[in-house]
């Protein structure tokens, strides 16, 4: 067994996870040796990356079918990587439709390696029957939501709440001067959300001029779908979410992390996200997914702090009078400062390093 630690991120925000997650490694055993799969963030850190995180994004039902093939090849590149190197544990950070299956594949190849998944699968939202596969196949879960917990047996897998790994970045006070959009950070999440909420924004400017209007945009490479919807309009464009959020007096915002980012800043938000018609009737005909709530901030509070306007409600009407309540704003934040009390004040990637080292 070699002295290091294997580490799969398949996508942004598990480059993200593993990107603070390593810096506590190092600083809890400098001479810890981190190879794996990760993105720009982890790779910084100093990780040997053997494959980029990047061969590995998909987004939706039918994006996966269609790179099923590659995502196959891919699979048994890694379990092969994971095997020859016998690493003392192997973490998987959340992507759990590859990363589940990998830990089956490598438990049943009787592997001494540790096996630990950071960031629990949504068990709760679709996928119950996963819960007897991790807990026969992992050594160890580490869950970043407070209330998922209570659904695994202790008995065995051990599981510990971590804390939130957005709860120990320092927010200064907004200064409240923008209606933002943040429209996602995947291509496609953009292509099929962005066009609507920036209609909405600009017909907001119009009715309230005071209102200025900002776009987040994480990468380069999104730029120029961001601004052929612009049209010559003179909108500033961030490439900081969080420098936006310090400016930001309310948001629109495609579901994802940043909706929950923007929750512990107390910005009031409206949280949309488009489907297709396909993808929506495999969520709920097929896989069962029929949750009261959707967004990661309503989803914790168990129930509605932000407006979520999904799938076929997602329309200008709606998201025009959601966005408009917004400056009803005092319960919403009052829904936030709840959220936040909720998930408590662990250093997530301090706590999650010290259980691994252990």
């Amino acid at each position: 067994m070699s002295n290091e630690i294997f580490i799969f991120a398949g996508e942004v925000s598990g480059d993200l996870h593993g990107a603070h997650l390593m810096e506590s490694l190092y600083q809890l055993n400098p001479d810890v040796k981190i190879v794996g799969v990760g993105g720009p963030r982890m790779r910084a850190k100093g990780l040997e990356c053997l494959i980029p995180m990047e061969n590995f994004q998909v987004m939706g039902f039918i994006d996966i079918i269609f790179a099923f093939p590659r995502l196959f090849r891919l699979f048994k590149k890694v379990k092969n990587l994971i095997l020859k190197r016998c690493p003392q544990s192997v973490i998987f950070i959340d992507y759990p439709g590859f990363n589940l299956r990998m830990a089956r594949a490598i438990k049943k190849s009787k592997s001494t390696s540790k096996l630990i998944h950071y960031i629990c699968p949504s068990v709760w939202a679709w996928g119950k029957k996963r819960i007897p596969l991790m807990e026969k196949n992992l050594d160890l879960l580490l869950t970043i939501l407070p209330f998922e917990k209570k659904y695994f047996n202790q008995g065995k897998l051990e599981t510990h709440y971590v804390g939130n790994p957005l709860i120990t970045q320092k927010r200064p006070p907004t200064s409240g001067k923008y209606l933002s959009i943040f429209p996602g950070s995947r291509f496609k999440e953009i292509k099929r959300n962005f066009p609507l909420q920036l209609e909405v924004a600009l017909k907001m400017r119009e009715k309230c001029p005071h209102l200025k209007c900002a776009i987040s945009c994480v990468k380069k490479e999104f730029l120029p779908l961001i601004k052929k919807h612009l049209n010559g309009e003179d909108i500033p464009i961030f490439s900081s979410s969080e420098t936006l959020m310090q400016k930001t007096k309310m948001a629109i915002a495609t579901s994802g992390t940043v909706t929950l980012e923007l929750a512990l800043h107390q910005i009031p938000t409206v949280v949309t996200y488009a489907i297709t018609k396909l993808d929506l009737f495999l969520a709920q005909k097929i896989f069962r997914i029929n949750l009261p709530y959707y967004s990661l901030p309503n989803i914790i509070a168990d129930r509605e702090v932000f407006k979520e306007l999904f799938g076929p409600y997602l329309t200008k009407d709606n998201l025009t009078s959601a966005v408009a309540s917004l400056r009803d704003q005092e319960h919403i934040k009052k829904g936030c400062a709840e959220i936040k009390n909720l998930l408590g004040d662990k250093n997530a990637s301090h706590e999650a390093a010290n259980l691994i080292l252990k």
